[in-house]
Formats: structure tokens, sequence, C-alpha cells
């Protein structure tokens, strides 16, 4: 018994044991083994690299070549594609070979021997042919160009910033037509020496398109090749290489719109870069602006710079006159330039006709072809009741203008009693252009002695309108130094132009620079005036009549005291330029009430219609008479010496600081301030 009890025991106290322990794990039911899971990224990407693998093998084999003759291109050589749809590809163009040295990476043209073209490397450029367009990846050789520019580099000092060079430029053969018969005419005269170059894709060859426009060794028109062996090189690049060897003074394109766009767009952009002026020739050009191939080389490149403004004082009372004038003005022919800056002096009481016809004047008019809309047109209305005096009238005239730059900014002063051709301004241009900026203007010095160019031919000197007045004979050819300038009129005149000492009010155009000098005659002068108590007679008394204003007065006073001289017209050329009528004549405002009162039976003069500049005979002035202010014939050395006499009874009648004076110079030397004794001035 007692050995069952204490197994018990034992029993019991085992399994007490077990209960305060750790429960015995359970083995699963059995079940059959399964292949390890894989994470569903790995698939992905296992999946993308099988689907890249198989498209590359694709590839590969899908551009295997073919197993023929056909030869692979070589990608060393430039490529040339010129297929259309539908079309099989034509033979390799022959080539030669690039040159060994490095090509580089920017456009480049480099100066080598004709023999040995340069060679650029641009991007692929596209134009269009008369058949075709064609791409090019590879370098550009100019062959032509180099060795037509290296021949006239020294020939026509196209070395030299100032020279006699001008350059036609087209891209389009229909604008090469345009210009051909231009720079014909421009080369027949022997003033410049005229440059072609066609710089468009045409294959057409340089010999051929001379033949199809008439041209031949008569034209004395030097060409350029810009053909070169594939495709036209930029535009930029062009100009900056004709620049480098030609320095033309002016480059002529044509405006009339069958020109290629991004050529003038290209040439424009490169001009402003190398200073080249460009001349822009409208539509009907060869008709219209004939004349400018009269002109030399230094002439048209100031042809962009010059600016006119026009000046015109209102009369107090009746509105025809200025009517009449502001509608010969919206006629005109303003193709040579900007159109001018209109400035329109009124009176405090201005008549209704003249108010409603301002209200609807349009300046410039609205046929002118302008960039921008900006009105040209200034109105000054005066707020002074009281008639003007003399003081007044001058220094209201005077102010009207003020040029930007004196040496190409002028004035055209107008008279309402005026009329003016549909021309005027051509003449006007050309004119300018030849006697101011020409190579003979410059060398003779022309511009120290010249006023202004007049338009009008005065029927009476200023000092006596009561006797007429008869424009001098010409000058016998055989005393002209050069018979053989060229001119506008093959036929000879018994007219010519000649040079007078006596300024204009009725239509005459002023330099900047002698307007400059008016405005301190005047200053002066009234300053001196103020500041004197006893005024000599010698500025009381008036040398020009009181039917002219009275700013006229200091005009004649400043070109007999310095020697200038103005330009007047021939008789045959003035009959067609402008035309004053004096049958309604109305006097200056400060001298009305001392003038006797106009009947109005004075004859209307018409204005004559026809070729304007075909009368115009292009002279020098050592070749045209020069007529005193009286209206006696005389020459240079007899303005030289009434100019002395003049400034010493100027500065007597100055008295004060000009007793003793004997500093400064004389004739157009002479500075204004030295009439008034006045040092550095």
């Amino acid at each position: 018994m007692g050995l069952f009890t204490n197994n018990d025991d034992a029993m019991v106290k085992k399994d007490d044991d077990l209960k305060r322990g750790k429960t015995l794990p359970t083995r699963a039911p059995w079940a059959p083994a399964s292949a390890p899971r894989t994470p569903p990224r790995k698939t992905i990407k296992r999946l993308v690299i099988a689907l890249a693998v198989g498209f590359f093998v694709y590839l590969f084999i899908k551009n295997l070549p073919p197993m023929d003759d056909q030869v692979r291109r070589d990608y060393r050589h430039p490529r040339y594609s010129d297929r259309k749809p539908g079309k099989q590809p034509g033979p390799m163009p022959k080539m030669k070979p690039p040159p060994p040295e490095r090509i580089p990476e920017k456009p480049v043209v480099k100066d080598i021997p004709s023999e040995q073209p340069a060679a650029v490397v641009v991007p692929p450029v596209v134009t269009d042919t008369a058949t075709n367009a064609r791409t090019y990846d590879g370098p550009i050789y100019f062959r032509k160009l180099a060795a037509t520019l290296q021949a006239i580099e020294s020939s026509t000092s196209g070395f030299s910033a100032v020279n006699k060079n001008v350059l036609f430029a087209a891209a389009s053969l229909k604008s090469a037509s345009v210009l051909l018969p231009m720079a014909c005419k421009m080369g027949t005269e022997l003033r410049s020496y005229v440059h072609f170059a066609l710089m468009g894709g045409s294959e057409i060859d340089l010999d051929e398109l001379q033949a199809v426009n008439g041209i031949d060794e008569s034209c004395q028109i030097i060409f350029h090749g810009k053909r070169t062996d594939h495709v036209p090189m930029p535009i930029s690049m062009l100009i900056h290489h004709i620049y480098k060897y030609m320095h033309p003074q002016v480059l002529f394109l044509d405006a009339s719109g069958v020109e290629e766009h991004y050529f003038l767009d290209g040439i424009r952009k490169q001009a402003d870069v190398s200073g080249v002026p460009i001349i822009e020739l409208p539509k009907n050009a060869h008709s219209r602006l004939s004349w400018m191939t009269k002109l030399d080389s230094s002439s048209l490149a100031a042809w962009n710079r010059i600016s006119v403004d026009i000046l015109i004082h209102a009369p107090p009372v009746g509105s025809g006159s200025l009517i009449r004038l502001l509608q010969s003005l919206s006629a005109a022919d303003f193709s040579a330039g900007p159109t001018p800056h209109l400035t329109i002096e009124l009176p405090h009481d201005i008549d209704r006709a003249t108010t409603e016809f301002l209200r609807d004047f349009t300046w410039p008019p609205s046929r002118t072809h302008s960039l921008s809309n900006v009105r040209q047109l200034t109105l000054r209305h005066r707020i002074p009741r009281a008639r003007l005096t003399e003081e007044e009238s001058s220094v209201r005239l005077l102010e009207s203008f003020w040029p930007v730059s004196p040496r190409y900014s002028h004035v055209l002063v107008l008279s309402p009693q005026v009329q003016l051709s549909p021309g005027f301004f051509h003449y006007l241009k050309f004119t300018l252009l030849e006697y101011l900026y020409s190579s003979n203007s410059l060398l003779q010095s022309w511009d120290s002695r010249l006023l202004g160019i007049s338009l009008d031919l005065p029927p009476t000197t200023l000092a006596d309108t009561s006797k007429s007045f008869s424009p001098p004979a010409p000058k016998p050819m055989t005393q002209a130094k050069d018979s053989k300038k060229p001119s506008l009129s093959s036929q000879t005149s018994s007219s010519a132009p000649f040079l007078w000492q006596s300024p204009n009010s009725n239509a005459m155009l002023y330099l900047g620079t002698k307007w400059t000098e008016l405005h301190s005659l005047v200053s002066n002068t009234i300053e001196h005036q103020h500041s004197t108590s006893s005024l000599s007679t010698f500025f009381t008394t008036k040398a020009v009549s009181k039917r002219y204003p009275s700013w006229l007065e200091h005009a004649l006073r400043l070109s007999r005291a310095k020697g200038y001289f103005a330009l007047y017209p021939s008789e045959a050329t003035a009959i067609y330029l402008a035309t004053t009528h004096n049958e309604l004549f109305k006097g200056p405002e400060e001298y009305e009430k001392e003038l006797e009162v106009d009947d109005g039976r004075g004859e209307e003069v018409r204005l004559t219609s026809g070729p304007l500049l075909e009368t115009v005979r292009l002279l020098g002035f050592d070749e045209m008479p020069i007529v005193s202010w009286e209206g006696k014939e005389t020459g240079l050395e007899g303005l030289d010496e009434g100019a002395e006499e003049y400034v010493r009874e100027f500065r007597k009648a100055v008295g004060g600081r000009c007793e003793g004076w004997e500093g400064g110079e004389v004739g157009e030397r002479l500075g204004v301030g030295g009439l008034f004794c006045l040092r550095g001035e």
C-alpha cells in the first residue's frame, strides 16, 4: 500500500510541474510540399527585360543590310537629299573633299587665295529653286566670290572705309531684273564703281543673267559670283565677307515686293552691324528715281541721313492760298525719302474755311507708304490778338524749327502764295545730295558758301520790286573746267542754274548749319537793339522791300556778311518746279497797314506740267554764273570784297566794343559773334 501511495503522490507532483511549464508544440497535419513563392516586383522586372531584349533583337534583324551590291553611305562625307515622293535617288554629286584642317564649330570665313576657296560650316539650310528644294549639311565653298572680291580689293580701294564702291544685291531673279537696268545706268556715268551680287539659290549662270537683261561691258558693272558649289551661305556671312573686301558706301535692294523676305531680313540685320547704308527702291524706281543714277557714292551714302522739315506761316486773312498750297503738298511724290514734318504757324483768328480744311487734312498723305501711323503735322496757334511787330514775326518763325543735326537737318520755308509741282521733292533731294554731299562738293567746300536751294525764280530783286529781274546767261562750255560732267538732259539749253546772293521767302530750303547761324544773328541783333539807347541807322534802314517778311532782312545780312549764295533753278526748270500766285497777294502781317491794298487784278500764273528732272543740268559751282544781291553779275572775288566792306560797316554800326577791333576771320570763316566783336562765337 505504501508503495502505491508514494508513487501516486509523485505522479501528482509531476503533473503539477507540467501545468506550470510551457505547452508543447503540436505537429501540423501532413500535406504535400509546394514551390517557394517569388516576390511580385522581381516578376515585373524580369518581364520588362525580356520585352526589351526581344525588341532590340527585332530591330537588329529588321535593319540588317541587304545581301546585294548596294554600297553603304559613308557618314564622313556630306549628305544630300533632293528626293521627292516617288523619285529614286540620283547619283552622288561630285565634290572636292574638305580641307584637311579642323573645321570650326561656328561659321567662319577664312582669308585664303582664290585658288583655294574658303570653307565654312553652317547648319542645314533649305532654299527654294526653280525645280526643287535641297538640303546640305557640309562645308560651303564660294570660289567665284572669293576670286572677284580679292580682285577688286586694290583696284577699287575696297580695303578703305571711304571709297567709290556701291553694291546692288538680289536673291530673286525678278529683283535682279529690276536692279540691273539701274545699275547699268549708274555704271555708265563713271562716277562710282558699281557692283552687282546675286545671292540667291538660283542655278542661273551670271553670263546668262547678263544676256537675258541686256547687260554688256558698256554698263561698267562688276559682277560677283556668289554661286557656290552647293547651296547659298548665310546672308549675314555673305555681307560680312563682301564688306571686308569691298566696303560699299551704299547697298541697293529691291523693295517692290518680289524680293525674298529672308534675304531682306538678313541684309537689314547685318547692315545694322556693319553700318552699311541701305537704299530700298520702291516700285517703278527705274522711272521715278532714275535721277539717282547720276549721283556718286558719297552723295548716295547720305541718302538716309537727310531730314527735311516744311515750315509755313499762314496769313491772318484769306484761306484760299493756304489751302491751295496744302493740296499741292498732298499731291507731291515723296518716294525719294521719308515724308517731311510739316509745321503751320496759324494766327490768333482763323477763318472758317481754314478750320474746316485742317480738320480733315491728313499728313503724311494717306497714299504715302509709311511704316508707322505717326502724324508729322504740327499746328501752332498764336495766343496774342495784336498784330505782330517786325521782331515778334522774325522770332516766331525762326523758333519754329531747330535742326537736330545741323549737317543733315534742313528746313523748307514756304509762302502761302506758292504752289508746288508733284516732283518738287525729287528735285530738292537731288540737288541737295549733289551740291552738299558729293565728292566734288566736299573737295571744293561748296557747302561752306551755300545758304540754301530755291524752288522759285523771283521776278524781281529784294530791294526793288518794281523792276523785273532777268537770270544771267549760262557760261560758255569752253570756259568750264570739265565739259563732260553728267547732266539729266542731253540737250543744250539757253538757260542754266545760277548762284544768287539773295535769299528767298517764297520757297527755299535753308541748310541746317546756316539756320543756326541765322538764329545767332537775330539773337545778337535783338540784344544789341535793346541795350543801345541810340541805334544806328544801319539797323533801322531796310534793304529788303516790305512785300517780304521781316526775317528775310536778317537772312540777307547774314548772306552779305559771309559771302553766301543760294542755288536758283534755270528758267527751263523753274516753270515745272513751283510758281508764286501774286494775283491775290497778301503782304506780311507786320507790314500790312503800310502796303497798298491789292486790287486782285494780277494775272494768274499756272504751274506747267511736264518732265521736271529732264530739264535739270548738273553743273559745278565753278560753271554757274554768280549774281550779287542787287542783281548784278559778279564772281567769288566780288562777293569776298563786298563781304569785307559790309563787315566793316556792320562793326562800325555796332560801335562800343567794336572800336579798334581787328580780330576774327572774314568771309565764310567769320563767326556770327565776330560781327558784334564777340570772341568765342
